[in-house]
């Protein structure tokens, strides 16, 4: 597989990492980055090619284009690729870009791919949400490209596949801005720690480990997330009456808006960087 990626921040780095851990050579590999700091950084550590600009000689016998620039440029380097394309897989990772405003950026010379991939995928333990369709046309993708994608967001972690570019959303709210609601609980934690007079390294270290190891718990058990805080919280008792307090607070419905109002924000994303163009 012959793949370049158009943008070479943290998420396209750790992928580039990810595929040269899995045996991909590094000859394989070229990245489009405007940033010169970013090309010496990605030539250094990885030994990739790198360009400066979308040009032809970038582009030229790539199988696979990741688009990973943030969404508001997304546009223009489209416009840019536009005419380079020949029927290559364009994977796109940024939040809230449409399939259907980046096929018309795009044109129809290739097959596109939207994914949402989350920060852990930058110690392998990533989950990306695709979209089980290609656009242009809506059709189910061929088994030879869901094996080509999938070893490109697996090389990072887990993927999972959806039916319905409107879960999209969904799955940026949920996993895409997750491991920032989790950064959330964590400071809540450290700081209720040193608040009961912890110092400040053993209050990091029990909210970490203790969150760490939770999911892990999670993660291996075959029971409900709900059997096993059951199994925590003994009647009368300390977990008991944290939770009795957080249930006051009506803090798993706070948890709930706040995953929804990602949900509509990227549904209005979507609009705001479609609509003008």
């Amino acid at each position: 597989m012959n793949i370049m990626f158009i943008g070479g921040g943290n998420m396209a780095s750790a992928i580039i990492g990810g595929l040269i851990a899995k045996g991909l050579s590094k000859k394989d590999i070229r990245v489009i980055e405007i940033n010169s700091a970013t090309r010496e950084q990605l030539n250094r550590r990885f030994g990739v090619a790198c360009f400066s600009t979308v040009e032809k000689e970038a582009t030229e016998g790539a199988q696979v284009i990741v688009l990973a620039v943030k969404p508001q440029h997304m546009r223009q380097v489209a416009v840019q690729l536009n005419p380079l394309l020949n029927g290559q897989i364009v994977l796109s990772i940024a939040a809230g870009i449409r399939l259907t405003d980046l096929a018309r950026w795009l044109g129809s010379q290739c097959t596109l791919v939207r994914a949402m991939p989350n920060t852990p995928a930058l110690i392998g333990k990533g989950i990306t949400g695709l979209v089980y369709y290609s656009f242009p046309p809506k059709s189910i993708l061929s088994q030879d490209q869901v094996t080509t994608i999938e070893s490109i967001s697996n090389a990072v972690g887990k993927s999972i596949w959806v039916s319905d570019e409107n879960e999209m959303n969904a799955i940026t709210a949920v996993s895409g801005s997750g491991p920032a609601y989790v950064f959330y609980f964590i400071e809540a934690l450290e700081q209720a720690a040193q608040e009961l007079n912890l110092p400040v390294e053993t209050a990091h270290q029990l909210a970490l480990s203790t969150f760490v190891g939770a999911a892990e718990l999670a993660a291996r058990s075959s029971d409900a997330i709900s059997k096993l805080r059951e199994n925590v919280t003994s009647k009368g008792g300390t977990t008991e009456a944290a939770l009795k307090s957080m249930a006051k607070d009506r803090v798993k419905e706070a948890i709930i808006r706040a995953v929804k109002a990602a949900n509509e924000r990227g549904r209005e994303l979507g609009e705001e960087l479609g609509k003008a163009y």
